[in-house]
């Protein structure tokens, strides 16, 4: 286990890397970069777990959001934070308040609502940790939830009325997740359907 990698690699190393610089390197690249403070970081690819979990949940979201004024995104929306410079491909994304581009571009954008990691053995720490104090500085967010596709656990951050994020856990098959902003529920044996969990 200690080669495990907590946060991305970072792809480029000579030098630092403008904003303009790092989408125009991505959209040459075929594979996915985060950008942070004029660093370009690779990112990871998704296991067997992690991708039926993303299925799981993208259609389980798209189902109760159809109809609504929100849009939902999986991880090929690039998304800017503008507060601390990092560019980065959320799992999924959901955007409540319309959606605002990027001044730097027009397929990046800025403000989601709610934002969505599933944590893999690489990304976990860093998911937990660092991104989600970048995440922190996005005004617009009310909900971070980070779901294991290891084991079952699922840890669902929301913003309360004093402004301060509060936890919710969730450990068992049985459990049901309450996206607070959106007021529905969504059961944990439907997120880890068809998992080998």
């Amino acid at each position: 286990m200690d080669n495990i990698v907590n946060e991305p690699a970072v792809a480029y190393q000579k030098r630092r890397y403008t904003v303009e610089e790092y989408l125009e390197m991505e959209k040459a690249s075929t594979g996915k970069h985060e950008y942070f403070e004029g660093e370009i970081f690779a990112m990871s690819g998704a296991g067997f777990n992690h991708n039926l979990i993303f299925s799981n949940v993208f259609g389980l979201l798209f189902s109760k959001l159809k109809g609504s004024k929100c849009i939902l995104f999986g991880s090929d929306m690039r998304m800017n934070i503008p507060g601390n410079t990092l560019f980065t491909y959320p799992d999924i994304s959901i955007y409540c308040n319309g959606l605002t581009h990027s001044e730097f571009d027009e397929d990046t954008s800025i403000l989601p609502t709610v934002i969505i990691e599933i944590l893999s053995p690489s990304t976990k720490n860093y998911d937990r940790g660092k991104k989600f104090n970048l995440y922190k500085d996005i005004p617009s967010l009310k909900e971070y939830i980070m779901i294991d596709s290891e084991s079952v656990s699922i840890e669902a951050y929301y913003i309360d009325e004093e402004k301060s994020w509060k936890l919710n856990e969730h450990k068992k098959i049985s459990d049901t997740i309450t996206l607070v902003l959106m007021g529905f529920e969504i059961g944990l044996s439907d997120i880890y359907y068809n998992t080998s969990i």
